[in-house]
């Protein structure tokens, strides 16, 4: 069901003494969904079941790691709402990526969004599920009060490399941004990014509401980067782009019965953030013989461009599914309507190997064996960093191996940087600037740290924070620090060492006692580094 017409949140019925007035709301990894009293921390024990809603229920076979909560869930109006993960290219029979709305105050189901089965008001009968394998919503998700709309970022079905058996729906919902009515879950608009998304292009961040400048004044648009390199600015409304969007024609490779589509989108009013293409003369290294190594290597694969589809042979993917822009999402300066976005470049060998014929999976909205209850670690899940070496796309005619693009001395092929901060002015839609980030003092060539602070620019994972002050806070490095760049200029201005790398995205307070603002990052460690911690840290802003 479609529908462009506006709901309004249900009114809320709640004693405004009774425990759990204000509460707040967070996933746990092993699938719960849990509200607490924001005074006391105490359960908010009219909420599902003493303060939880179990989050496995429907989903049939869901073990951890094939189903996890990834993103801390949405409060839009009176329904909080819960995505989530589901690992990618394991096989055909995985949980199902619904995304479902839940009461603020009770805890009752409202609507279930199942991208194979889109209408939010069904009901599943005794030993049905959540249909297999449907794409999911592993990102944060953002909410338009005045429109009582969220925002969705959508992945793909799986597996992600294969696409043989997907339905018209996932050729519908994979790989978009999805606008639903936060009340009834209907859905409002799609706008897919990737069609029949064989490359892990899937949308890896919260899109970003802000108004942007156009012919007509400033218009509500929904903004966000993808792994493809691409930025795509939709108006909020309707989802149609607000800057130029052509379908470029790209070459199928040779997997039978694959659904190659002829055409894929790219955003060509928007800069192009570390997407190549790449040539020959791109190719780096530490040595000479380093250069000469990925030289040879990049002759020797199949590289067509940005959309270079996996086959049997051996093909370059680049960015690669980690690259461009991932997960933490673009900062924004709207008085000067700059937004800033940061990048990874990290190219991705891909081989697909044919293996024997596929055991049958179970039919739509069935599994295997229903166990809403099972937790834990399970077989059938991608290694932590993304699945690299030998993948098995079970149920599927293929498996696949894939690896970085990496040269001898496990640095990336191609010459730096590997991930850049950059501005982009939303009215002439230009890179106002871009430097790179991060150095290779806290990595290196086989794990061995460099200690060395050349800024050659290294990947990153994490969002940025842009303040009124002019300041640009980035932590998403492979180094140690949390840095501030002048957004107008992109100068470093100042840095802080930590114990470990970042993945967090920096957030700002303004102190009630002190009167000062704040700076907080939360530090756990960088995703390449064996480093990990578990602090939380704040920074006081100069009081000028």
């Amino acid at each position: 069901v479609t529908t462009n017409a506006l709901s309004a949140p249900e009114p809320i019925s709640h004693d405004p003494t009774a425990p759990c007035d204000k509460r707040l709301f967070t996933n746990t990894p092993d699938g719960r969904l849990i509200a607490i009293d924001a005074q006391t921390g105490e359960y908010c024990q009219e909420f599902g079941t003493n303060g939880t809603v179990n989050l496995l229920e429907g989903l049939g076979n869901a073990p951890d790691p094939q189903y996890q909560v990834t993103s801390p869930p949405t409060v839009a109006g009176t329904t909080v709402i819960v995505g989530g993960r589901i690992a990618d290219n394991v096989k055909t029979d995985m949980p199902g990526g619904v995304i479902r709305g839940y009461d603020v105050i009770t805890g009752a189901l409202r609507w279930a969004f199942d991208a194979r089965n889109p209408d939010p008001n069904h009901k599943l009968a005794e030993g049905e599920t959540y249909r297999r394998s449907s794409a999911n919503s592993w990102a944060p998700m953002s909410y338009d009060a005045a429109m009582n709309t969220v925002f969705i970022p959508m992945g793909s079905s799986s597996v992600d490399l294969w696409g043989g058996n997907r339905t018209p729906e996932d050729h519908k919902y994979a790989t978009s941004i999805l606008a639903l009515d936060a009340t009834t879950g209907h859905m409002r608009w799609v706008y897919q990014t990737v069609h029949n998304d064989l490359w892990d292009f899937d949308i890896p961040m919260q899109p970003t509401l802000i108004d942007v400048p156009t012919a007509h004044g400033n218009s509500p648009a929904v903004v966000f980067g993808t792994k493809s390199g691409q930025i795509f600015v939709l108006d909020r409304a309707t989802g149609q782009p607000l800057t130029d969007v052509k379908e470029v024609p790209v070459p199928k490779a040779d997997i039978p019965n694959e659904h190659y589509s002829p055409t894929q989108p790219l955003s060509v009013g928007m800069p192009q953030i570390g997407a190549g293409p790449l040539s020959e003369a791109d190719m780096w290294g530490a040595t000479p013989f380093d250069q000469l190594a990925c030289r040879i290597s990049f002759r020797s694969m199949r590289y067509t461009g940005l959309f270079t589809a996996p086959g049997t042979d051996t093909s370059l993917s680049f960015p690669g599914s980690l690259g461009g822009m991932n997960w933490g999402g673009i900062s924004t300066d709207p008085d000067n309507h700059y937004i800033f976005v940061n990048d990874m470049r990290l190219g991705l060998w891909v081989r697909m190997v044919k293996t024997s014929a596929p055991a049958p999976t179970p039919s739509a909205g069935q599994s295997e064996k229903v166990e809403t209850g099972k937790t834990g670690s399970a077989s059938g899940g991608e290694a932590i960093n993304a699945g690299m070496g030998a993948v098995p796309l079970g149920g599927t005619p293929y498996s696949v191996v894939k690896n970085r693009f990496m040269s001898p001395l496990q640095i990336p092929c191609q010459k730096p940087p590997f991930g850049t901060l950059s501005a982009i002015d939303m009215r002439t839609h230009k890179i106002v600037w871009q430097v790179p980030v991060g150095t290779v003092q806290d990595t290196g060539p086989f794990g061995i740290k460099m200690h060395a602070k050349m800024p050659l620019g290294m990947p990153t994972l994490g969002g940025t924070l842009a303040t009124k002050g002019g300041l640009v806070f980035i932590a998403g490095t492979q180094d140690y620090y949390l840095r501030a760049f002048d957004s107008a200029t992109g100068k470093e201005v100042w840095k802080a060492r930590l114990p470990v790398g970042s993945q967090g995205g920096p957030m700002s307070y303004v102190s009630p006692t002190t009167h000062r603002q704040y700076i907080v990052i939360s530090v756990g460690g960088a995703r390449q580094s064996p480093d990990r911690g578990d602090d939380v840290i704040a920074f006081a802003l100069d009081e000028k």
